[in-house]
């Protein structure tokens, strides 16, 4: 592939100092990311609500549990952070309903998602490789970068 980095393990010479960006940029940098991970697992678990909802009718927590690959008492401990969060409506027992605030996130995360995933095939990563680097990367992604990536797709 042209203009692909190519790293010499051989080489012995000391790595290049890194420029460091000004301190309060760089800590804002870490705030973000810090958010990011606050709301990671909730925006997980709103898109897969979603995208049960969408597909099914229906969002059980033994369904979401099982597609997570947790336990149900984990799922409830979730269900109920998302319902303080005013994302979900839920009673025990019963299905899982979004919240028009929990819609528009799993909708903004799915989107997020799929120009990840679009983006990663673009330049050569494998569909599946892209759809499991895509589940970390949606959420830290900013709005700026999304949008390179989207320029880049346009202008293909």
């Amino acid at each position: 592939m042209p203009g692909k980095l190519k790293i010499d393990p051989s080489d012995k010479r000391p790595p290049v100092a890194p420029v460091l960006p000004e301190p309060d940029k760089q800590a804002d940098h870490h705030r973000q990311v810090r958010a990011a991970r606050q709301t990671e697992i909730m925006e997980d678990y709103v898109e897969l609500i979603a995208d049960l909802i969408d597909a099914t009718g229906e969002a059980r927590s033994v369904d979401i549990a099982k597609r997570l690959g947790v336990t149900t008492p984990t799922v409830a401990r979730m269900i109920g952070r998302l319902k303080e969060a005013g994302w979900i409506e839920a009673q025990p027992y019963r299905a899982i309903f979004l919240t028009d605030e929990g819609r528009r996130i799993a909708e903004a995360s799915r989107r997020r998602h799929q120009v990840v995933v679009t983006f990663l095939t673009a330049i050569g990563v494998s569909e599946e490789i892209a759809r499991a680097d895509a589940e970390g990367i949606e959420h830290h992604v900013s709005e700026e970068t999304l949008a390179a990536f989207e320029s880049f797709l346009r202008s293909r």
